[in-house]
């Protein structure tokens, strides 16, 4: 039997789910026509009509519609378990509940124009969709649903790519307006309809325009298509619970095995037995927290798929190690979590929904005093802690004044993050601030302290922007939340890329962009991190503080 991978499943997925989106979105600015006229709306649904009735198009729409369903119950027989992010769970169910609330449209649409030999027109289907609140509220609540499941499952799909923060405004703001214009043309439509309402003496009175056809015959069409899709659905929750093709084991260093059905991922494998594994995504790919060692069984298994390859050569684990969320065994395994929970010490908080680790696009502000240790060696141990608190606690002020938070302290240095309530635009440009207010309190340090210091004290300042996961970290009271990924490690380096330059601040041209500000009279580099592949567009500024007017919002046209 055929097998089809799963990067063929999720492409199968996405280009019928594409074909589906631009349909509704044809039917829905169709709809709106309804702000203009009735005589509008029937001149889009012509050729709205033209392109998806023709024979090309139906087979385009309702194969897409078939792949697309059977993708989603495929996709749902294969979990191992149905815990899921809430904006997953929804996209499932707004999914699933559409067919039902659909079937009767279509087949007025699309079947009762074949019975009658008359095509249906948009005041008949006006008349017939307002002859009841019950017509009128289904047609409303799938036109919603519809919107929602394809909002959703384009948001998954784009949210990782690299292009989206540049159109995510322009994208949310179409996500709003569409369906708002598509429910207020449908209103107005309906209401453009009052006089022929009088004349056939109110609503759904269609009998002298409609030819007669077999009433009976439409309704056990709609019930068959009724029947046949809660079968599909009820049928795919029944053959979770079949085993799939035998049962394999997992086994751990600690003498602990995972007995568990064939298909199961290793991560599945670990929380089915109550096996601690770590997972900072959430079992989606996105990281390596999760990867294990393979010391037995690992020939004969299926090799990385191309979204595990790309993360295993990105942190150049070797042959052996495999992502477990990622890795189904197809015999049994003997596996070593590299990353286990008490050599990292991190201690799950189930009740909190930041616990398990979310995905976020904020801005990082990593800062250090240079020198300081040499000017510590020549200060008493209570001046010297007295001088470190005068300076965190500008450096918090200065952070938290500009909408940030710090994360840590370490030893003279400190973590900032920025955007976990704001936009990432925001995060941007709050962060830039912050490092303009840092350069000025260091500035005012220096006067205060000018006759007990030997030098005046120095800061270096990196910032990066991008995707960070926010979870929390820790051990009992020591467990706090914070960030970790390629971010933080990059701004962490762009910190000491500004020492190397005797300035104050290095910051990347993709957080600076991001913020709108011009950095023209800056150097620009164009520098090699470790562990990335391409260069990194980086303006180095001697003086953060020079930033102030940058930062300053443009004055309004007289």
């Amino acid at each position: 039997m055929t097998i089809i991978s799963a990067n063929r499943r999720k492409r199968i997925h996405l280009v019928s789910g594409a074909v589906l989106g631009t349909f509704i979105l044809a039917h829905f600015l169709n709809h709106s026509l309804g702000l203009i006229s009735i005589d509008a709306m029937e001149a889009g649904r012509k050729v709205f009509s033209a392109v998806w009735h023709s024979v090309p198009g139906t087979i385009l729409l309702y194969g897409a519609l078939l792949a697309h369903f059977i993708m989603a119950l495929d996709s749902i027989y294969r979990r191992q378990t149905l815990r899921m992010p809430m904006r997953e769970a929804l996209k499932i169910v707004f999914g699933l509940s559409l067919p039902f609330l659909l079937i009767g449209h279509v087949t007025a649409t699309r079947v009762e124009p074949l019975l009658t030999g008359v095509e249906a027109d948009y005041p008949g289907m006006l008349r017939a969709l307002w002859s009841s609140w019950t017509n009128t509220t289904r047609q409303s609540l799938a036109l919603l649903l519809a919107w929602s499941h394809g909002c959703l499952g384009a948001w998954f799909w784009m949210r990782g790519r690299t292009w989206f923060p540049r159109y995510e405004i322009l994208l949310y703001t179409i996500a709003i307006l569409v369906p708002i214009f598509a429910l207020l043309g449908f209103f107005n439509g309906a209401r453009s309809l009052e006089r022929d309402y009088e004349e056939h003496g109110g609503y759904g009175d269609r009998a002298e325009i409609r030819p007669v056809y077999d009433v009976d015959l439409l309704e056990q069409i709609r019930l068959g298509l009724y029947l046949g899709f809660a079968g599909l659905i009820g049928g795919t929750f029944l053959l979770r619970v079949v085993p799939k093709g035998g049962r394999i084991r997992v086994r751990y260093p600690d003498g602990r095995i995972a007995t568990v059905n064939l298909g199961f991922s290793v991560l599945e494998a670990s929380r089915a037995a109550g096996i601690p594994h770590v997972s900072v995504c959430g079992g989606r790919g996105r990281c390596s927290t999760c990867r294990v060692r393979v010391i037995q069984g690992l020939e004969g298994n299926p090799g990385p798929e191309d979204a595990e390859r790309t993360t295993l050569t990105r942190i150049g684990a070797p042959d052996n190690v495999r992502l477990a969320c990622q890795f189904r065994p197809v015999h049994n395994v003997t596996v070593v979590p590299i990353l286990d929970t008490d050599s990292i010490g991190i201690k799950k908080q189930l009740v909190r929904q930041d616990g398990e680790g979310r995905e976020r696009r904020i801005a990082v502000l990593f800062c250090d005093l240079r020198g300081f240790t040499s000017i510590a060696e020549h200060k008493l141990p209570f001046d010297t802690v007295f001088l470190l608190n005068r300076y965190f606690e500008m450096v918090g002020e200065a952070v938290e004044d500009s909408g940030g938070v710090i994360d840590k302290f370490i030893g003279d240095g400190a973590l900032a993050i920025f955007g976990l309530k704001s936009s990432f635009t925001e995060a941007c440009q709050q962060s830039l601030a912050a490092a303009v207010r840092i350069s000025r309190g260091i500035d005012a340090l220096n006067q205060t302290f000018e006759g007990e210091l030997d030098e005046p004290l120095r800061i270096a300042i990196g910032m990066h922007a991008g995707p960070a996961i926010i979870g929390e970290i820790g051990y009992g009271q020591a467990t706090s939340l914070t960030a970790v990924g390629d971010t933080i490690n990059t701004a962490s380096r762009l910190e000491g890329l500004a020492k190397e330059h005797d300035a104050q601040l290095a910051v990347s041209a993709e957080l600076v962009n991001r913020a709108g500000v011009v950095m023209d009279a800056h150097k620009r580099l164009d520098i090699s991190l470790r562990g990335r592949q391409a260069t990194l567009e980086t303006w180095i500024v001697g003086n953060a503080g020079d930033l102030e007017k940058a930062l300053q919002p443009s004055p309004a046209p007289a």
